[in-house]
C-alpha cells in the first residue's frame, strides 16, 4: 500500500518519527491506525453500555464490592 501525502504532512510525519523515535513513517502509520482501531472498539462499547439495560446502582456499597472482588481475582495486588 502506498499513500500520498501534500509536503505539510510528510513534513509532520518525519518529525513525529524523529521526535517519538519511530523507526519509520510505516510504523508511525500503524499506530495511528492501531489507536483509531481502539477508539472505534471503545465507542462500540460505550454506545452499547449506554443502550443497555441499567444493572442496578452504582453507589458506595457497589465499589467497595467491586474492590473486594479485584482484590480476591489479584492477592499479589492487595499488598501494595
Amino acid at each position: 500500500m502506498n499513500i500520498s501525502l501534500p509536503e505539510s504532512l510528510k513534513t509532520f510525519v518525519d518529525e513525529q518519527v524523529d521526535q517519538r523515535g519511530y523507526g519509520t513513517s510505516s510504523e508511525y502509520v500503524r499506530e495511528l491506525i492501531r489507536r483509531d482501531q481502539d477508539r472505534v472498539r471503545l465507542r462500540g462499547l460505550l454506545l452499547a453500555g449506554a443502550a443497555s439495560a441499567s444493572a442496578g446502582e452504582a453507589d458506595g456499597a457497589y465499589f467497595d464490592d467491586l474492590r473486594q472482588r479485584v482484590r480476591r481475582a489479584n492477592p499479589a495486588d492487595a499488598k501494595q
